[in-house]
């Protein structure tokens, strides 16, 4: 009788076991439907999806290979790592495409600039840069954002670049914003910054600001000399 009742727990344990591993199974499986009937993503895709970023390189029947970025490197690089995401996962978690239907996103730069400099010069000298760095980008952005409007509601946007600041305790925050092709952001930001901060060293009223600290007194020192 032992017997009997030990092997009807195994049994029970088993059977629980390939219930769950099917669940799983079938999850994933209606997770692949859903991706292959709504095009959530694409082969080709950039997508951020349960904390892994990364461009999808392959679509299985139950899962989803991303070439990984980010993570350890720095900017939208590759890691050389792959991360393999259950196509179930679409279910329960939130996807971010940057790819789909529109390949342009927003992009700033933050620009410390002190508070004795020509601030309304810095704005001129900065958007000159950033409009003759991006005026290809944003003529295509344009033309991609009107076809997405075709689509979807969307509130009029402007691709053009602008200087938005914020005053700190020690300088004014230039945050510069500009359109940009997702897969070349990080190169894109370097060559504005590298322009910008040619033409503020050639600059005589305009200097980057760095944290400096006001020492407005000392404190009185007894020195005892010792018997």
């Amino acid at each position: 009788m032992a017997n009997t009742h030990t092997l009807l727990v195994a049994y029970g344990l088993i059977g629980a076991g390939i219930a769950v591993a099917l669940q799983d199974f079938f999850k994933n499986f209606v997770g692949d439907i859903v991706i292959f009937v709504t095009g959530i993503y694409r082969v080709g895709d950039r997508i951020e999806i349960n904390s892994k970023y990364g461009d999808v390189i392959d679509i299985h029947i139950l899962y989803t290979t991303l070439m990984e970025m980010k993570e350890w490197v720095a900017g939208d690089q590759a890691t050389g790592r792959l991360s393999i995401i259950p196509n179930g996962t679409i279910l329960s978690t939130i996807i971010n495409n940057y790819t789909k239907d529109n390949n342009f996103i927003w992009d700033e730069i933050a620009i410390p600039i002190t508070y004795d400099s020509d601030w309304k010069e810095a704005i001129i000298k900065i958007l000159g840069i950033v409009k003759k760095g991006t005026a290809e980008i944003a003529g295509q952005a344009q033309k991609a954002i009107s076809g997405l409007g075709q689509k979807y509601y969307l509130f009029e946007r402007t691709v053009q670049p602008e200087i938005f600041f914020t005053l700190t305790d020690n300088w004014i925050t230039f945050n510069v914003r500009y359109i940009s092709d997702v897969r070349d952001r990080r190169a894109l930001r370097h060559n504005l910054t590298g322009t910008i901060l040619s033409e503020i060293q050639n600059s005589k009223n305009i200097k980057i600001a760095s944290t400096t600290l006001d020492i407005t007194s000392f404190p009185e020192l007894t020195v005892k000399q010792g018997k």
